[in-house]
């Protein structure tokens, strides 16, 4: 029997030439993030195309059986996952289990969950996002009697949620000002999404760590894409192919360094002696490449911990936590005299 090709979220994304985190916010019905309209029917009409099919599940309002998933280890090539190891561990320090729920944006299942722990002894309950971005807790008010955190997301309405940030726009700060101390001017940004928060707030933190050295910011040089590598490798071609090009690019993320990478070496052009390269996030991969990328390593570890030291102290004053990460300085960026 020939096996059948599942249809994934990533087959939809490439289609419609958006992320695939957009795709699951559209597809989830997600109305947290400002999407186009143009979009929002992209992504419906290559789902559609490709036949895909979310079928509608009939739930008991209580009483599901717990099913618990048990990982030897969270993935280390993901920067969010240092924030569930790290809450983990430190849970277990405090004699703690911590239970990890995907809701994939369906608040009935979410309010589910939430019964089910009531039954439970439960210190308290951390909404977190591997993204970076505004969230509604509207749905889960008055089914929620727990203590509530949030971690890399956060609540306008509600500013008395604790809540747990990395500070994107001061990570961005410290990559955009190492790259003017190694004595460049003309320094490239490549964006993610417009719609995501990290996006805005890196290049948010570029600009304004420019215009402090005295360097207005060229609309020429920031390139927005879908994070995806090819769309990096296409933005990299048109910087280089500018009157001045980029002495030094600065990409939204470790992954998209990869197209920059290709597209330099397309070029024939050296890294660090033509260009420099900065990445974000510090996968592992910034260890891997060649040279190795200097990337700011996310404080995703600390930020989970405190989220979960603040559930099990029995902490009740609003906190609103952002942490600045650690600038890894390598090769690909140091200026060779």
């Amino acid at each position: 029997m020939q096996k059948k090709n599942k249809i994934t979220m990533g087959d939809i994304a490439r289609l419609a030439g958006v992320s695939q985190a957009t795709v699951s916010l559209v597809l989830n019905n997600s109305r947290t993030i400002r999407l186009s309209d143009a979009t929002r029917e992209r992504v419906f009409d290559a789902a559609k195309t490709l036949g895909y099919q979310k079928l509608a599940v009939q739930h008991r309002p209580e009483g599901q059986e717990e099913v618990a998933l048990l990982v030897s280890g969270m993935p280390g090539y993901d920067p969010f996952g240092d924030a569930l190891s790290e809450a983990s561990a430190c849970a277990w320090q405090h004699d703690t289990l911590l239970s990890v729920y995907d809701y994939a944006e369906d608040s009935e299942l979410a309010r589910h969950i939430l019964r089910q722990l009531a039954s439970r002894r439960c210190a308290g309950v951390i909404f977190a996002s591997p993204v970076t971005r505004p969230f509604d807790f509207s749905p889960f008010e008055g089914v929620c009697d727990f203590p509530v955190v949030l971690l890399n997301q956060y609540d306008k309405q509600r500013p008395l949620l604790p809540t747990f940030l990395p500070d994107d726009r001061a990570n961005a700060c410290q990559i955009t000002q190492h790259l003017l101390d190694q004595g460049v001017t003309r320094i490239a940004h490549i964006s993610g999404d417009e719609w995501m928060d990290a996006s805005k707030e890196r290049l948010e933190g570029y600009e304004q760590t420019l215009r402090h050295a005295g360097i207005e910011p060229d609309a020429a040089l920031v390139h927005k894409t879908d994070w995806s590598l090819n769309a990096t490798f296409a933005a990299t071609l048109g910087l280089m192919k500018l009157p001045q090009p980029p002495q030094a690019i600065f990409c939204a993320s470790d992954w998209m360094t990869l197209g920059c990478y290709q597209a330099l070496a397309t070029l024939g052009k050296r890294i660090p002696e033509d260009v420099l390269v900065c990445g974000y996030d510090d996968q592992r991969i910034s260890h891997q490449l060649t040279p190795m990328l200097t990337s700011i390593q996310l404080a995703y570890n600390e930020l989970g911990r405190m989220a979960v030291e603040y559930l099990c102290a029995g902490e009740d004053a609003a906190a609103h936590i952002k942490l600045v990460g650690k600038l890894q300085v390598r090769a690909s960026s140091q200026r060779i005299r």
